[in-house]
This record gives structure tokens, sequence and C-alpha cells, in this order.
């Protein structure tokens, strides 16, 4: 990127850990290296570092029991923990419902398990990403065991109605379990009075550390330990607790606590003027549901444009943003999610994903829609100068130029 001053619009993917969570984190490499479950002086410390932690990252989830916490090495882990449990622990019930918009740490369990006899009942989703909330009140039955669907779409940022979902899950008698790694830290979450049953997070979306997430387990729940080992996480995840991990999530949490609220609105701001300063370019949508989604959470479909040449320029421009319409790096195969939601073809390829932080500022918005608003208009010339071929071929030759 030469001399550019970075922009990173990508925070849906990772967060830049804070400074802070950095320094609070630091002394657990070294002075404080114990282990939480010694007896003497240096477990001591580590075991009050991890406890402190857990207070913190309660006051994020609104107050829930310090037992409901248990530290996990991310979202993924505790998603599987999660289903694999009710699974588990239910006798007589073998069914899961869940979305057909859910992360991969869902999708690809749920895919695992139907040789093994479990039924998955997929619901569908509308051209905005909303549930079709009548399919899911007819897929809940006597054999549902866990209802798992995502807070807030990583995508769209599209936002489920989780606290109602997870009252007719209950009246089911089926255990209520959310990914919200997209929504913790992001949208305010209170699950003290909730008919949620479980909830994973992970520290790396709100500006913590990779490698270390949690599961919220309602108290009274049953579970079943995905890993075995020692009494760590009162034996329900054994290994020995990562301390410098759980001390960066306990910052952060703190961080999102005290900045929650003031930041929403300002990045709501931000989102919307980087929306608008880019759809004054015609040719290009909105995609999710405009009225209930993440503040920070823009993904945008340019008509007949390839999604994978606006990236790659706005990279050389020192700009980072993701392919929304991509299941993974080098591939132009629309997204599950995308194609849940039926968006037309046309606009599918041309989805781009811009996701912004309480870091990002105005001149990194205004920036992004001028280098956008030429980048657009040059493929565009392309597309109208090389009619003759097919759409990405055009496209693929500004790839290399």
């Amino acid at each position: 990127m030469g001399d550019q001053v970075p922009i990173y619009l990508d925070n849906n993917a990772t967060t830049r850990t804070d400074p802070s969570v950095v320094q609070a984190m630091l002394p657990y490499f070294t002075e404080r290296f114990g282990n939480a479950s010694s007896s003497h002086a240096f477990g001591g410390e580590a075991a009050t570092a991890l406890k402190q932690a857990r207070r913190s990252l309660q006051d994020l989830l609104g107050n829930a029991d310090d037992h409901e916490i248990i530290f996990t090495s991310g979202g993924t882990e505790a998603n599987n923990a999660a289903i694999l449990s009710a699974l588990a622990s239910q006798e007589g019930r073998d069914e899961i419902v869940t979305t057909s918009v859910e992360h991969s740490a869902i999708l690809s369990l749920v895919e695992q398990l139907a040789p093994k006899g479990v039924k998955t009942h997929i619901i569908p989703v509308d051209s905005r990403g909303r549930l079709d909330i009548e399919a899911f009140r007819c897929a809940l039955g006597p054999r549902t065991a866990i209802v798992s669907t995502m807070w807030a779409n990583n995508e769209t940022g599209t936002i489920f109605p989780v606290e109602f979902l997870a009252g007719l899950t209950r009246e089911a008698g089926a255990l209520f379990h959310t990914d919200a790694v997209q929504a913790v830290g992001k949208e305010r979450v209170d699950l003290k009075d909730s008919a949620i049953d479980m909830l994973s997070l992970s520290a790396h979306k709100l500006h913590g550390p990779k490698g270390i997430g949690a599961l919220y387990l309602r108290k009274g729940t049953k579970f079943r330990p995905l890993i075995w080992g020692g009494s760590q996480e009162r034996r329900r995840r054994g290994g020995t607790e990562n301390i410098p991990g759980i001390v960066g999530l306990g910052k952060a949490a703190e961080l999102a606590v005290e900045r929650l609220e003031p930041e929403r609105v300002r990045i709501g701001a931000l989102r919307d003027r980087l929306e608008q300063g880019i759809l004054r370019s015609g040719e290009c949508a909105v995609l999710g549901d405009a009225s209930n989604r993440l503040t920070n959470t823009a993904n945008i479909a340019f008509d007949d444009l390839e999604s994978e040449a606006i990236v790659h320029h706005l990279n050389r421009a020192g700009i980072a943003v993701s392919l929304g319409a991509a299941c993974k790096s080098g591939s132009m195969e629309p997204s599950h999610v995308l194609r849940a939601m039926r968006v037309p073809e046309r606009s599918m390829r041309g989805a781009v994903r811009f996701s912004l932080s309480r870091e990002t500022s105005v001149a990194e918005v205004d920036e992004v829609v001028c280098v956008l608003s030429d980048i657009v208009a040059r493929l565009r010339a392309n597309l109208r100068g090389s009619a003759s071929l097919p759409s990405y071929a055009r496209q693929s030759r500004e790839l290399s130029s």
C-alpha cells in the first residue's frame, strides 16, 4: 500500500485489538503467568483475573450469573458445544431448527449430523433476509431438541427477533441458542430475564483478541461438555484456561459497555453517510433489512459488476472491504445468504460488504465514497467498451491492470 494510510472496513471479519486490551493482556504472558488451577500465589493471580473477566462479561450480557459463562476458544466452539450438548442431554428429542442464512459454524455442523439420524429444519428468509415466522412455528415440535438462530447476519446485518423466537421455542419445550457473534458489542444484550438458553460470542469481533470466546449457558440448563478434561469451567470445558485471552475478552467487554450506546449512534450515522454516497452513483442497492440491521453493516450490490474486481481495486487503494457474495476467498460463487434471499443474479455477483467500527472516521468514509465512485465508473466504462466479452472476462482484465 506504499505511503497510503490504510482504511479498514472489514470489521465483521475481525476487529483491531484495542491497544488497552493488549496492555491488559501483556502481564499474563510474563509476570502473572500462573495456572488458575494452581494453589500458590501465581495461580491465585490468574484465578483472580479469570473472575474479573467473567464479571466484565456478565455486565456486557446484562448481569448474567457468573456460573452461566463458559470460556471457549471462540464462537465456533461455543456454537458446536451448544448444539451437540442439546442433542445429547434431551432424551427423545433429536431435531434441530435453524435458518438458511446461518454461519458455516452452524450449517456445516448440522450437515455432519444428518447421516447420524439428526433431522434439521432449515427456515427460509425473504428478500430482505427476514425470517419466515410461520415456517418457524410449524417446524417446532415434540422432537425439537434445539433451535439455533443467529442474532444478526454477518453478511447483511439483518437482525432476527431472537427474544420472540426464544419465547416460542420455550413453549415447545426445546432449548434456544443464538449465535450472537456479530451482535455482542454492537447491540444491547440483556439476558437476565431472557428466554434465551445459550448464546455464543467471540472476542475478536469486539476489539478483543482472536482465539477466545464464550458460551452463555442459562442457569439450570442441562449441559454435556464438548471438551472433556479437568475441573476447569466447572467441568464444562476441560483444558487450562487461556488467561491472557480471557483477560483480553474481559477488557474488551468493559470497553464495549462504556461505549456501546454513543458509538451505535455515531457508527449508524457513518454507515448511512457511506450508503448515501455510494447510492448516488446509481445501479446499486443495499441488501438486507434496511429498517432492522446492525448499525455498522452495509452490503451493497452493484448491478452487472463483479465484487472481486471492486474489492481488488479498493485493496490497491489501501481500502479493506470484503466480498459480500463469495463463500470463500477466490471463489466467485454467490454466498448461501444471498441465494437464500433470492437476490437477482445480476446484483448478487456484485455484492460488497462494508463493515465499520468505533475506529472508523468521517474522513475515511468520505475517502471510500470518492475512491469507490472512480472505480465503479471505470469498471462500467470497461464493461461498455468490451460488450462482446462475458461480464466476468471483461472485469477480470481489470484485475491484472
